[in-house]
């Protein structure tokens, strides 16, 4: 069973509409980089031009943050999920 990416709403129309992404991959780097390269165009909205994850975006490994996990570094097993949750900013004046 591989790991699959799920792909926020907003994403998705970088990804045809497909709402997961399926792949094998024993990091969370490896994961995003099979993702982008599936799919080019989400590329720039998952890193900047540093080739950091975006500050807006938040990526969890199983519901758990990777930022406590050990950053995109920490490992992924068959049948793990990643989630990419961008930040929402705004408001009202």
């Amino acid at each position: 069973m591989p790991v699959t990416i799920e792909i926020p709403t907003a994403f998705r129309k970088f990804t045809d509409d497909a709402p997961k992404y399926s792949c094998s991959a024993t990091t969370v780097a490896e994961a995003l980089a099979a993702l982008t390269r599936q799919f080019p165009g989400l590329g720039k909205h998952v890193r900047d031009d540093q080739g950091q994850i975006r500050q807006f975006l938040n990526v969890y490994l199983n519901e758990e943050d990777i930022r406590f996990l050990g950053g995109e570094a920490c490992e992924v097993k068959d049948g793990d999920r990643v989630l990419l949750v961008p930040s929402i900013a705004g408001g009202s004046n």
